[in-house]
């Protein structure tokens, strides 16, 4: 196994950890490709987007196109594999977006964090469980800054390429309703998408975490994303084409 696809692995293992109920669906094949991971992060370092490119050249991958949405206060960055494989699209929440009160709640947990301890993306949160009325607040603010708080930089969702599993994309939405997992809303995404993709986000299964003070609440902690690429698309990799073009930045 090379590094690249142990780390590929990782990524799946943790997410699978974090949505069981992704993890028990058989409707395509278990060794169906991943089309993109897609990971959050926080713009401060040492798991900003800068300070985490030499770990991501390690394990593999190399930046393709960067993307700037300041409306929504991310920047994001997908990467593509040497070998094939799924893209990474790293999406980096822009502190200095938040507002006072928010934001220093949220470096003064980011403070905590013990980059030596954990790794950097996933298997665990390297900083301090925030209390309830925190997590409310970050949330509030923005709802990955909500998310991060509580899951630390980890995957958010996968997605997957309707054509590679041989199925249309009304097929699996239904397929899925059926096993109980229903489309959200526009404003789940992490990112906005593209109009050259078709798309359906589900919110996987709230889970029960227990929070800073002992109290334990339900919270949504990411999803499954589907994508069905339309003819407009060309021959580009789905992945490659998700995002809003006009959002594309130069990679220097």
């Amino acid at each position: 196994m090379t590094e690249q696809q142990r780390f590929v692995q990782q990524l799946w293992l943790d997410y699978v950890h974090q949505h069981p109920d992704i993890g028990a669906l058989r409707l395509w094949p278990v060794d169906a490709p991943v089309e993109c991971f897609t990971l959050v992060t926080v713009s401060q370092s040492p798991w900003s987007l800068a300070s985490l490119l030499p770990d991501l050249e390690r394990h593999g991958y190399r930046p393709l196109y960067r993307y700037a949405l300041p409306d929504r206060g991310l920047l994001a960055c997908l990467f593509a594999g040497r070998e094939e494989g799924p893209r990474l699209n790293i999406v980096e929440l822009q502190t200095t977006r938040l507002s006072r009160q928010p934001r220093d709640t949220l470096l003064k947990l980011v403070a905590t964090g013990n980059a030596e301890r954990t790794p950097l993306l996933g298997a665990n949160r390297p900083w301090s469980m925030p209390d309830w009325d925190s997590y409310q607040q970050l949330h509030r603010a923005h709802p990955l800054a909500g998310w991060l708080a509580v899951m630390g930089p980890r995957v958010h969702h996968v997605a997957f390429d309707c054509h590679r599993l041989d199925r249309s994309l009304v097929e699996l939405d239904q397929a899925l309703q059926q096993h109980g997992l229903h489309a959200g809303q526009n404003e789940d995404l992490a990112l906005p998408l593209s109009a050259m993709v078709e798309h359906r986000f589900y919110p996987t299964c709230s889970r029960r975490l227990a929070f800073a003070l002992g109290d334990e609440h339900r919270v949504q902690l990411g999803g499954l994303l589907l994508l069905e690429k339309q003819a407009s698309a060309g021959q580009q990799r789905t992945a490659d084409v998700m995002l809003p073009p006009h959002s594309r930045c130069e990679i220097t």
